[in-house]
């Protein structure tokens, strides 16, 4: 597997373990709020905290994904850098 193809392989999985990774913490605050309200009597508190705790973290996540995958440089980027003078002159009609 050459260079490329492996880069586009692993942002292919960081990409897909995005929403995995949102939902399981989403479900995990909803399942340990309602875990620890139950224990306390405290119904919607821990619920609600925890939830919003877990949004936050998969947002956070999806935030610092975007920002790695931006500063890697890409192909493009690479055609744009190369010199002009390496490349053949036009033809002449």
């Amino acid at each position: 597997m050459d260079k490329d193809t492996k880069k586009s392989v692993t942002q292919m999985f960081y990409a897909s373990s995005v929403g995995v990774f949102m939902v399981i913490v989403i479900f995990g605050g909803l399942y340990l709020g309602r875990y620890i309200d139950h224990r306390l009597g405290t119904t919607p508190y821990f619920t609600i905290f925890l939830i919003a705790v877990g949004i936050f973290t998969g947002l956070r996540n999806v935030y610092l994904l975007i920002k790695k995958l931006n500063r890697e440089p890409s192909f493009i980027d690479g055609l744009k850098s190369e010199s002009h003078k390496k490349r053949p002159p036009p033809p002449e009609n």
